[in-house]
């Protein structure tokens, strides 16, 4: 909020001004002025007053000062446990705002609007004092929307930000901090050296989030979702997430798995899934998704499982789900990926209804200081961006913690949007249990060393306040430390690890695959022709209460003419095959840059009309199912993550991701690479999400050339995911509808095409969809294998530069055979087609990609069978030319190449820039 700068200087003119503008109209003011003027008129109303001699310029001044505390109070708040707060200046100061040390005992009038009536400058200030400055902080202010700013004032201040607890819940609390500290020290005596990441200096954390689950249930929350790193991570798996702590010591021991497929994962980034019971005797889920090591990677994961629960099992009801993403101070500063995932938080594909945001604040991120770790004068200045209230609280302070987070967790379901605390603590350790943070911060660490854990710091107060006796606060500590003894005499009989899917409910009906052989399986993806007649008509029918633009209409026009004249072009391909499935039964999602209409004005799967109205042609074909479209905000990070943990909750909704253009991958490898690829590997978390690359040299570039189809095939071990470069629509429709057919799911990247879209023999049959399957190798429907003397494989859209070539030479010894899925490696299908061709003296691989990219090194090095020669651009540091004249050229040499009509100089330097011969 903007307060008047010119508060202590305003005449009274001005004074009396503003004061009229209220009388008629409260709107008419600031909010600042006007909750002054409420509290004036309403104390004027009570004890009738001369209203012209109290509208003084002290007045003002004690109306500014109340509105500076509520402002820049978290400034001068005592919320780090070991350090002394940076200065800040002005400070609060009574003389900083024209007023003496005789006013203290002064009425004002100003007080009304605390709800203290008229009160002397003092009380005032003592209430400020305990509201806004002593172990909690709150930036709420900068809020736009007045009712947000009138609920967190009211809630604080008509408390004192000052806890009041019953001995039951002190009990509960001190319960709950007892555990989280005697967990970290039995481990940390038990097994030396090993690390664990610990939670120590933190460890109000752990009733935290009791808080947040108890208050949440309170108010009709079903399910819990949460996202953290792995500093506190088995910590909360043990007192939170209730993991069975006899297997949780048992991994301390670094046994193999009971599932020898898997590879697993270090303890302190795995998942789990439980069901537990509240302070109120409700029971909730509660689900902590795996993470690997990039932190905050599984920020947007979170969100898109949250999302998958909303629509799957409550219609969409905010109160139902909570997700909560814990972080740690200097990654929320540090990584991009939590700015993008605030912004997602608002906009109709992403909101989950309001994030709770926990930072565990340890004041240092592995060796660094929060000095040199951001500009910003907190790690959370980030979530202003989308106006979320900020409370920073002294994670010594177990009751200030627990109450503020019970605060965010209310001011979450009243409001729907994100909150974020800021539970500062410290470190105790070094980044790990074997690192020595002595070498790096020994001031610090004195300061550390020296300085007692909550739990004594908790157990002191009260006893001193009365409320426990020392025998009481042995007897739970006692209780939890025989328990953990108990619990790691029992991990000593378990033999082998194993690794539950945190998802195991969701995926019980879905097969898991483990071989190869499994993935080639036929899936049956045909579909009947009157079935697929009635789609056709259906999805090209516009509405006439539209006024849609003529090119539109023309489009949809054009699309039943083509299905009528037997001709399927790839648009038309793509939306038949997601109108199929939706009457089969499964939903669809689908986001990503431009995805409505798509980059290249191909798919027109929503249209818009001159008055902005839009109007969704698929959603006709079913009354149960949906196609879900969403153009998303520009990124790539954000929006890929959250589809992969939308799809790991959804198995039987089809979840789909396209690139703008296929390098727009790049911006997400980190999802990719730890999520998408391996999940199944490391955390038995199966996905069946679908990435759409559009690919392809037309001469746009080294950015808009390449999906980068290499990084993925180098991360296939021929069961993860499936790699597919699909040449007709006929191939795209089959592949979309084996993904849900199957009986399994992996994630399956699709590299599309660009100039194929309206490439004139890029089209397919519809009996080519009707009848037939998808087909990982399609065989050259021209060549006569008693003739063929040289063999041409290749995949996507070079096959139709090969096919023209060959037309014009009229090179009927040349068969040219296409690598739908290039992995898993259709090696039989390969086989049966190679073997037809007996007479083959010549084998090629000719791809567009350089020899260094693309899918040449994977094949040489899985399919060594046949001597095949490869053509491909000259290796590269760049995925292609940014000349359109030179990627012509180098085109044009690729294809006289593969048919042997180039009679260029290899050592000649144009032939080494542009030719592309080689036999590895």
């Amino acid at each position: 909020m903007d307060h008047l700068s010119f508060v202590n200087q305003i005449s009274p003119e001005r004074l009396e001004e503003l004061h009229q503008q209220y009388l008629l109209d409260p709107e008419l003011v600031e909010p600042s002025w006007r909750q002054f003027f409420a509290g004036f008129e309403l104390a004027s109303s009570l004890y009738p007053i001369n209203k012209q001699s109290v509208l003084t310029n002290s007045e003002l001044n004690v109306v500014k000062l109340i509105n500076d505390y509520r402002e820049r109070g978290h400034l001068f708040a005592h919320t780090n446990p070991i350090f002394d707060r940076v200065k800040h200046s002005p400070t609060l100061d009574i003389e900083n705002y024209g007023l003496t040390q005789s006013d203290l005992n002064q009425p004002f009038e100003a007080g009304t609007s605390l709800g203290l009536g008229k009160s002397k400058l003092s009380e005032i200030i003592t209430f400020l004092e305990y509201t806004y400055c002593k172990n909690i902080g709150v930036e709420y202010e900068y809020i736009r929307i007045p009712e947000m700013r009138a609920w967190l004032r009211e809630k604080m201040e008509s408390t004192k930000n000052t806890p009041n607890f019953s001995k039951e819940k002190k009990e509960m609390i001190l319960e709950g901090l007892s555990k989280a500290v005697l967990f970290e020290k039995f481990i940390h005596k038990k097994f030396i050296g090993q690390k664990r990441f610990s939670l120590e200096g933190n460890d109000s954390f752990i009733p935290a989030l009791h808080a947040i689950i108890n208050k949440g249930a309170e108010l009709g929350a079903s399910e819990f979702i949460f996202g953290m790193a792995h500093r506190g991570r088995l910590n909360t798996l043990a007192n939170v997430m209730q993991k069975p702590i006899d297997y949780m010591l048992s991994e301390f021991s670094g046994y193999q798995y009971e599932d020898l497929t898997l590879l697993g994962d270090v303890k302190y980034h795995l998942g789990y899934t439980s069901v537990a019971k509240t302070s109120s005797g409700n029971e909730v889920t509660l689900t902590l998704s795996p993470n690997p090591s990039h932190l905050e990677a599984v920020n947007p994961v979170l969100e898109g499982i949250s999302k998958g629960r909303l629509e799957q099992d409550y219609n969409n009801d905010f109160s139902k789900v909570i997700p909560v993403l814990i972080h740690g101070d200097a990654a929320m500063a540090g990584q991009g990926i939590v700015y993008e995932v605030f912004q997602m938080s608002g906009l109709r594909a992403y909101n989950t209804g309001g994030t709770i945001h926990v930072v565990t604040n340890n004041q240092i991120g592995f060796t660094t200081l929060f000095t040199d770790a951001r500009t910003s004068t907190y790690s959370t200045d980030v979530a202003k961006t989308v106006q979320a209230p900020i409370f920073h609280v002294n994670g010594d302070d177990v009751e200030a913690v627990v109450f503020v987070m019970e605060l965010a967790m209310e001011f979450r379901a009243k409001f729907n949007r994100d909150v974020v605390v800021d539970i500062v603590g410290y470190r105790r350790h070094g980044h790990n249990e074997s690192d020595e943070p002595r070498f790096t911060q020994p001031t610090m660490y004195k300061i550390i060393e020296k300085h007692p854990d909550p739990l004594v710091i908790y157990s002191q107060k009260l006893m001193q306040e009365g409320s426990f006796e020392q025998s009481e606060i042995d007897a739970i500590a006692n209780s939890y430390n025989d328990y953990l003894e108990i619990e790691l005499e029992k991990s000593k009989q378990i033999e082998v690890a194993e690794i539950n899917s945190f998802l195991a409910n969701d995926w019980k009906e879905i097969e898991k695959v483990e071989l190869r052989f499994d993935l080639i399986k036929p899936t049956n993806t045909e579909f009947s022709r009157e079935k697929l007649d009635q789609l056709a008509e259906t999805i090209t029918t516009i509405p006439e209460n539209y006024t849609f633009l003529g090119k539109i209409k023309r489009i949809y026009s054009e699309r039943i003419a083509n299905y009528q004249n037997n001709t399927i072009d790839w648009a038309m391909g793509e939306l038949l095959a997601y109108s199929s499935l939706l009457t089969e039964g499964y939903d669809i999602r689908m986001s990503g840059q431009d995805v409505e209409r798509g980059t290249f004005s191909h798919r027109h799967a929503v249209i818009t009309d001159e008055n902005d109205r839009k109007f969704y042609p698929l959603n006709k074909v079913s009354n149960e199912h949906n196609l879900s479209i969403y153009n998303s905000f520009l990124s790539e990070y954000g929006v890929l993550g959250f589809e992969y943990g939308y799809s790991i909750t959804r198995p039987n909704t089809m979840t789909i991701w396209e690139a703008q253009f296929g390098d727009f991958m790049n911006g997400a490898q980190i999802i990719i690479d730890q999520f998408i690829t391996s999940g199944e590997e490391k955390w038995n978390v199966m996905s069946g999400l679908v990435m759409l690359l559009p690919h392809g040299y037309e001469g746009q570039g080294p950015e808009h050339s390449s999906g980068r189809m290499e990084r993925f095939l180098i991360m296939c071990n021929e069961t993860n995911i499936q790699v597919l470069n699909c040449s007709t629509p006929a191939s795209f429709y089959h592949a979309i509808r084996r993904q849900m057919h199957s009986p399994y799911r992996k994630p399956m990247v699709v590299y599309t095409p660009k100039s194929l879209l309206r490439h004139p023999q890029c089209i397919s049959t519809i009996d080519e969809l009707t009848n037939g399957t998808f087909n990982e190798v399609i065989d050259d429907p021209t060549a006569d294998s008693e003739i063929v003397t040289k063999l041409m494989m290749c995949s996507g859209k070079v096959y139709y530069e090969l096919l023209e070539q060959k037309e014009i030479t009229n090179a009927k010894h040349i068969a040219i055979i296409r690598l739908e899925q290039i992995s898993p490696i259709p090696y039989e299908k390969l086989w049966e087609i190679i073997d037809k061709y007996k007479h083959v003296q010549e084998w090629l691989w000719v791809q567009e990609e350089p020899g260094n990219m693309g899918a040449w090194t994977y094949l040489n090095r899985n399919f060594k069978d046949v001597p095949f020669k490869m053509i491909a651009r000259p290796d590269s540091t760049s995925p292609a030319t940014g000349s359109s004249k030179l990627h012509k050229v180098q085109q044009q040499k690729l294809i006289e190449k593969a048919f042997g009509s180039c009679n260029c100089n290899r050592l000649h330097q144009e032939c080494r820039m542009i030719c592309s011969h080689r036999e590895d």
